[in-house]
């Protein structure tokens, strides 16, 4: 029994691996949104802008602690070769009080164990506690908590273009790895075309309706279609690789992109003349440019604050002996008020370059608030070239295969050439690759301007 025991993880092992060779791993077919969902959770970019998010929130709750009180608490202990403070009846200068003393002492020096030397500070130790409570210190404190606050908020902004911009980026990529594939299945529907051609022509050489020379640019062009798609197979393994690692995944041949044939869908209307385009910008660059122009006046009231008084309450509690032999306690309250004189020429030139950032922050906002309304503008044209194009390009792919079709009759019929099929198809593949191209371009640019815009 135990050897069969020994023998049954090699069995299940045989087992599971029949059944990996019977079963093959099957293809994982991501859509857009799933790979949306993905770059969400996944992404480096987007994971490091959160962990920016969190650190500025660490920063936030820092500076609100200078709202409390500063505590501080000490500790002391030491042993002297001699004492630090030693005092004898002798060591008194005055003749009168010395022979006065010493005759006290001679009077109670027989009660009492009173010495003739007074030692101090041989061996002690203290403890205390301190606690200092701002109360004013030139509005710093305020101020700093503010800065903290906006950022915060500009790190929040920051997080929220990182996701925008990576899921843009992805959806590109994935139009892209979906464009590529509708060119690689026109590719394949072209090399059936071809080998329908070459049928026709080698029944046509049979009959001595064809010549070599045709064969031959029938091979050619075969060869040429090859080339394309071997190009068009490479393109898509990089594309999807770089896909993979937008969304956080590891790149496996049995990853399927595109399962929702986005590409076929027709564009919606849009208002030609521009109506639709927004008047206001709403957008998280607008309120990073406010944010900067508000933290720069903050940073000049922080200048401003070093040079005013600064008051704080002060509290000491003591505990030891670290001056007298015997123990004690004590507790000591008061405050603190500081004011700096001469720092006001310094600060004054700080104050002046302050002034200087604030307006260069103001010129920052209405300039980039101009740039960011025509980035709409032109986000807004693009999308609109792109479906003005699309149809211009399927009206050309349409006559593109009726003059495919008209030249296979024709062919047929032997009223052209071979040359004159391959030259039709070729214009075929070449009209319906622009029409992936523009779908793709379209696509694209709506992404765009609804990323601008705000849209979801």
């Amino acid at each position: 029994m135990r050897k069969y025991l020994y023998c049954l993880p090699l069995c299940l092992g045989l087992v599971f691996n029949l059944q990996s060779f019977v079963n093959p791993v099957q293809a994982q077919t991501l859509t857009l949104d799933s790979c949306l969902a993905l770059a969400k959770r996944n992404n480096a970019d987007i994971r490091a802008s959160q962990l920016d998010v969190q650190k500025a929130r660490a920063v936030k709750s820092q500076a609100f602690t200078r709202f409390f009180p500063q505590l501080q608490l000490n500790g002391m202990g030491y042993v002297a070769a001699r004492p630090m403070i030693s005092f004898a009846l002798e060591d008194i200068r005055s003749n009168d009080m010395r022979d006065l003393l010493e005759a006290i002492y001679n009077v109670f020096s027989q009660e009492t164990d009173v010495s003739d030397r007074l030692e101090l500070m041989k061996h002690g130790f203290s403890a205390s506690v301190s606690a200092a409570q701002p109360v004013y210190a030139g509005g710093r404190i305020v101020n700093g908590n503010r800065l903290a606050s906006l950022g915060e908020e500009a790190a929040a902004l920051q997080a929220e273009i990182k996701m925008r911009d990576v899921l843009e980026e992805v959806e590109s990529t994935y139009y892209l790895v979906v464009g590529l594939k509708e060119k690689e299945a026109s590719v394949v529907a072209a090399m059936t075309l071809i080998d329908s051609l070459e049928r026709v022509a080698t029944s046509a050489l049979a009959n001595g309706l064809a010549t070599r020379a045709d064969m031959l640019q029938i091979s050619l062009k075969r060869n040429e279609i090859n080339a394309k798609r071997q190009q068009l197979a490479s393109g898509i393994k990089m594309s999807c690789r770089l896909l993979c690692i937008q969304i956080g995944i590891a790149y496996n041949d049995s990853l399927v992109f595109g399962g929702d044939s986005l590409l076929r869908m027709s564009p919606v209307e849009v208002d030609l003349k521009g109506g639709q385009l927004s008047q206001d910008i709403h957008r998280p660059e607008s309120r990073l440019l406010q944010i900067n122009v508000e933290s720069q006046k903050l940073f000049k009231r922080m200048t401003v604050g070093e040079t005013l008084p600064q008051l704080a309450i002060l509290g000491i509690g003591y505990y030891g002996n670290a001056v007298r032999n015997d123990v004690s306690a004590n507790a000591v309250a008061g405050f603190s008020l500081s004011v700096p004189l001469s720092d006001w020429w310094n600060t004054s030139h700080k104050i002046r370059e302050h002034n200087i950032r604030i307006e260069q922050a103001r010129v920052a906002e209405e300039h980039y608030g101009k740039m960011m309304s025509l980035e709409e503008e032109k986000a807004y044209n693009d999308m609109v070239d792109a479906c003005m194009l699309i149809r211009s390009d399927s009206a050309a792919l349409q006559l593109a295969r009726e003059n495919y079709r008209l030249a296979e009759i024709n062919y047929s019929a032997g009223v052209v050439t071979v040359s004159d099929v391959l030259q039709a198809h070729a214009l075929l593949l070449q009209a319906e690759n622009a029409v992936t191209d523009r779908r793709v371009t379209y696509l694209v640019a709506r992404r765009r301007l609804s990323d601008l815009r705000g849209e979801q």
